[in-house]
């Protein structure tokens, strides 16, 4: 048995459709043509265009004197390096017996660490990221209510826009959970699990913001905006600090976890948590269209204008090819073989990502002209 392909990887992998002991230790390419099914190349275009795309829309704004789009990027990236492997190999850090072998991804086009980790995950988390963080920014929230508040509308944002993609990875065969694992894989909504739902796709990102805006945010001891070594060693530690957030966060369901968990109790106290992101998220964009009239918006950009409904209209049309066989599924999965999400909770995540862009794309005031709109 391989090192790097314990006898849960290779069941998961072998779902999936490929062996896990036949990899690139480094990376590899692959046919984009010839992978398990089309929607995972479009998947990859997506997000990949869209991390891209956030990389020069960052690096415009600190040309223009504003380092936390920057900030977030990079430091989103140190996130990923600092989680991921652990999540891949738990068993090289002595973790498997506190988190066990938790999931595999599929094989896309490009694939690094012996291909446990595509390319368009790296990207998801800067793209994720720039595309919560910007809209909420543009939208003010940052600049009449504070970080705090910023933040906590960052996580809810990622909450919708995220989950409408994470409910349809496993049935698309994106990515497969390893559902023996206990531990950390349950509770599930449907096919995700809820300490998924809510640590990663809301703590973890509003978290990130709140520490690069607090970090990065403020001025220099010279009055302008941090750079050079003041802002890389910023961008680490907003990095490093967010995985033990989500730990922090993750307290109370795991008082119902040891070695019999109670999972009818931690999906309780997951669904409240998760409960109160929406009604905070809600309640924040209510105060928001209340206070507009008085409280000017910072100026559109191109980024935050179009990425987000790109991103929803590919989800979009993702969903309606996986819709025949979500629909025609028998307790839970579908002929394929493949586990479905959550069609409801689906729906509302729609339902919350439309609500976003329309407090966004609608009745904005006219900002002055002599305003620097950085796209």
């Amino acid at each position: 048995m391989s090192v790097i392909c314990q006898e849960e990887a290779e069941q998961v992998t072998r779902e999936l459709g490929f062996d896990c002991h036949d990899v690139s230790p480094v990376a590899s390419l692959n046919n984009p043509f010839d992978l398990a099914n089309g929607t995972l190349p479009v998947l990859e275009l997506v997000i990949v265009a869209g991390a891209v795309w956030a990389l020069v829309h960052a690096v415009r704004r600190l040309r223009a004197g504003d380092p936390v789009n920057l900030t977030i990027w990079c430091a989103s990236l140190v996130y990923l390096f600092v989680t991921e492997p652990p999540l891949y190999f738990p068993e090289w850090f002595g973790l498997d017996d506190r988190y066990g072998f938790i999931f595999a991804h599929n094989i896309f086009t490009v694939q690094f660490m012996w291909d446990r980790l595509p390319l368009y995950i790296v990207a998801i988390y800067p793209a994720m990221s720039q595309l919560a963080y910007e809209v909420v920014r543009v939208l003010g929230v940052f600049k009449h209510r504070g970080p705090l508040v910023g933040s906590v509308l960052v996580a809810f944002v990622c909450q919708v826009f995220y989950e409408v993609f994470d409910m349809l990875g496993p049935q698309l065969k994106w990515w497969a959970w390893h559902d023996d694992n206990r531990i950390v894989n349950h509770p599930a909504l449907a096919a995700v699990p809820m300490n998924s739902m809510l640590l990663f796709a809301s703590v973890s990102f509003g978290v990130l913001t709140y520490l690069c805006v607090r970090l990065a945010g403020a001025p220099a001891p010279d009055g302008g905006p941090r750079r050079g070594w003041s802002l890389c060693w910023r961008i680490v530690v907003a990095g490093m600090l967010t995985p033990p957030s989500m730990a922090l966060f993750g307290i109370p369901s795991g008082l119902f976890g040891g070695d019999t968990p109670n999972v009818t109790a931690q999906a309780w106290v997951l669904g409240i948590e998760l409960g109160l992101v929406w009604l905070a998220g809600a309640w924040i964009l209510v105060d928001h269209l209340r206070r507009r009239a008085v409280e000017e918006p910072e100026p559109m950009t191109a980024f935050a204008r179009i990425y987000p409904v790109v991103y929803l209209v590919a989800m979009a049309a993702l969903w309606a090819v996986a819709l025949p066989d979500f629909l025609d599924a028998e307790d839970g999965i579908t002929s394929d073989g493949t586990p479905i999400g959550s069609g409801w909770y689906t729906l509302a995540c729609f339902a919350g990502a439309i609500a976003v862009l329309g407090v966004l794309h609608t009745a904005r005031r006219r900002t002055p002209v002599a305003r620097v709109q950085v796209g």
